[in-house]
């Protein structure tokens, strides 16, 4: 059950300039929405970042090479559950461009408009009579208010779907809409994680700075989080604006506009991240891993996922053991070489109360186990780290390790 995190299709707003249609077409289970098509008024731009598994699935690499041929133009993204596409050659290949061919003949676009995703199992190939059979009945579902479908139709091993929406006010009195679904449960860990997310938007924006723009929210969102340290073959995080509403939007720094809309969208992306998370495989903690006083925001990160992926300590916040030095040792091989242990110091909190268990190199006089213990019961939790050496900060989210994330790993293609 995942961590603090329903479902509320009720509040998903419709983004002027999107239809989204899903149906069920026997990828690898009966019975259950497993292909999604989304379409987009002409005009539309999009940008995304991808995994760097250097195996990356062939989906991954056609949607690079549409996104390059195009200048980002895109006017569909097919979507499959089920089967990864991944580890498939050649072949996996001209499946993710048969598979852009038929949504593009049947919406009447350009296949290089077309982007492809797929998820799923590794190293089968990708069923793509069923595929091609599915995309007319997809297409045909086309609507504005498909979100909620949409998010369950693109999930895993996910127990819950995952999707939200924002609004922004701008300065000519315009509101522009955000809403956007993710998925991913494990093999989560940057760069980027066993993720699917696509946030769309009806803002004009500037596509020069809507790329620089994806790369800085991912990094401070979905290259924020891990489940098990393992790194998929098929990220992909892509936004969308459809350029219906409000004044052009560039990123300048002086603009309240473009402020504005960028911490709408870095909230909405920090939102969907961390119910990844909330909804790790077998999950009964989410946890927040929260480092500052680091020389840069790079050794920052580096001591938080040391923690975060630590499955000693993972399995101890799962049974709420405050074997605390575990996370000691854990920054220790972080790899900052030459960090001074006696000027670090760890606090274990939750939304109730924090304690100081580490200072001066050992633990703090004043620590209590029975604290220790009391705060690690609650399902919320941060472990907040000063490594006393500057002013950067960075905060990874993670989640503990149960017996069900064996479980369903073992299970997993069954």
């Amino acid at each position: 059950m995942a961590v603090g995190l329903t479902f509320q299709p009720e509040i998903l707003q419709a983004v002027p300039g999107v239809r989204l249609g899903v149906t069920e077409a026997g990828i690898r289970k009966a019975n259950r929405r497993d292909l999604t098509v989304i379409a987009l008024d002409p005009g539309s731009i999009a940008a995304g970042v991808f995994t760097q598994n250097r195996f990356c699935a062939a989906p991954v690499r056609v949607c690079r090479e549409h996104l390059a041929a195009t200048g980002g133009k895109v006017r569909a993204l097919v979507i499959n559950t089920g089967v990864a596409n991944a580890g498939t050659g050649a072949q996996g290949l001209a499946d993710a461009r048969t598979t852009c061919a038929a949504v593009a003949e049947a919406l009447g676009v350009t296949a290089t408009e077309v982007l492809p995703f797929s998820t799923g199992v590794i190293l089968e190939p990708l069923p793509i009579a069923k595929v091609l059979a599915g995309i007319p009945d997809a297409v045909a579902t086309l609507s504005p208010t498909g979100w909620a479908h949409a998010a369950e139709a693109i999930m895993t091993t996910d127990t819950v779907p995952k999707a939200a929406s924002r609004t922004v006010t701008l300065s000519d009195g315009s509101t522009v809409t955000l809403t956007g679904i993710s998925k991913g449960a494990g093999m989560i860990r940057p760069n980027m994680a066993t993720m699917l997310g696509f946030i769309a938007t009806d803002a004009r924006v500037d596509p020069h700075w809507l790329e620089a723009l994806v790369r800085e929210v991912a990094d401070e969102s979905f290259n924020a989080i891990t489940v098990d340290g393992d790194t998929s073959t098929n990220d992909s995080f892509v936004v969308i604006a459809t350029q219906r509403t409000g004044p052009l939007l560039r990123g300048n720094a002086t603009c309240t506009d473009s402020r504005r809309f960028r911490e709408a969208l870095l909230a909405l992306a920090q939102w969907l991240a961390q119910a990844i998370v909330r909804d790790g495989e077998g999950a009964t903690k989410f946890v927040a891993v929260s480092v500052t006083g680091g020389k840069d925001r790079g050794e920052c990160r580096q001591v938080g996922y040391a923690v975060a992926q630590s499955p000693l300590v993972k399995t101890a916040l799962f049974a709420s053991d405050p074997n605390l030095g575990r996370i000691l040792a854990a920054i220790g091989y972080a790899g900052i070489a030459d960090l001074d242990v006696t000027g670090v110091r760890v606090w274990l909190a939750n939304a109730e109360e924090e304690t100081l268990v580490a200072e001066q190199g050992g633990r703090a006089a004043s620590y209590q186990e029975a604290d220790g213990v009391r705060i690690m019961k609650a399902d919320a939790l941060t472990i907040r780290i000063d490594l006393g050496r500057g002013d950067a900060a960075a905060t990874v989210w993670t989640c503990d390790f149960s017996y069900d994330y064996v479980k369903i790993n073992a299970e997993y293609r069954s």
